[in-house]
């Protein structure tokens, strides 16, 4: 029998993981299908309970659902907890249910590490958005000692709300909310030995989140958007000097993560980076 997983979000279209995922399950002689599904918040609720049919492996979730899935779940594991934030969910065996899980967290660190050759260690850390993949992102710089973190958002209310939810990740970071309209930013920005762009501004766009005129050029700036490549935030981070890691690299090791979850099998990560690579090239 093929058994099915999923990513479910709202947009949906651009995404990559089903490329990923069928790419993996076919060389690993798995039988199994992915597909990306439009799922409405309104509708959250009853695709999640249609979900938990006997032949899903489990499904990732995107935006705006990362937050909003966990009351409709059985469980989440703790990096989950920690983050508040699901983007992986497993259906448990033996009457388990529904398991929420969070690979954004090692999802973000491997890329970080094995491809910017980079930790959040001592980091003045500038965080921009505070959604589902921002919250990893700032669980990442709590449990790895980042020196300080600042996290911007429109809405200051959910980057205080963030941080707050937070509270409970052991850490020595001086932590602060503020409007990533607020002037304070430019300060912070200047500051900042890494700035990261945890919105979807940039996704097969032109828009930047923010402005980087007063970047320092010994920073490093990632962008978590991966279609293009190359963002105009990343680009006008290089015109600074700066040293910038784009996106996909957390797609595909967050990706793998989910998958070595669903199937208990190593996943083959540079096929699953190929099949990523190959669609955004013919983009």
């Amino acid at each position: 029998m093929t058994r099915h997983a999923y990513v479910i979000g709202a947009p949906i279209g651009h995404s990559l993981s089903p490329y990923m995922h069928n790419a993996a399950f076919a060389a690993c002689g798995i039988d199994a299908a992915f597909e990306s599904v439009e799922v409405r918040p309104a509708g959250l609720e009853r695709w999640v309970t249609n979900a938990r049919a006997s032949d899903v492996l489990g499904f990732n979730v995107t935006v705006p659902h990362k937050e909003t899935i966990i009351p409709i779940l059985d469980r989440i594991d703790d990096e989950a907890a920690r983050a508040g934030a699901v983007n992986t969910v497993i259906v448990g065996s033996g009457g388990q249910g529904l398991i929420g899980a969070n690979t954004d967290i090692v999802g973000f660190r491997r890329s970080l590490k094995l491809e910017a050759g980079a930790t959040l260690r001592d980091q003045a850390i500038v965080l921009l958005g505070a959604g589902g993949a921002a919250r990893a992102i700032a669980v990442v710089a709590l449990e790895d000692e980042a020196r300080s973190l600042v996290v911007a958002n429109r809405h200051i209310e959910r980057a205080q709300r963030l941080l707050a939810d937070l509270a409970n990740v052991r850490h020595r970071t001086a932590v602060h909310a503020v409007d990533i309209r607020d002037v304070v930013l430019v300060g912070a920005l200047h500051e900042a030995t890494v700035v990261v762009n945890a919105t979807s501004v940039g996704l097969q766009s032109s828009d930047m989140p923010v402005d980087l005129d007063s970047l320092s050029p010994d920073a490093l700036v990632v962008d978590i958007v991966y279609n293009p490549p190359r963002t105009a935030f990343l680009r006008a981070a290089e015109r600074r000097g700066a040293r910038v890691l784009g996106g996909l690299g957390m797609l595909v090791y967050q990706a793998a993560a989910s998958f070595e979850r669903w199937t208990g099998v190593a996943p083959p990560i540079s096929t699953m980076r190929a099949a990523a690579e190959g669609v955004l090239r013919g983009a």
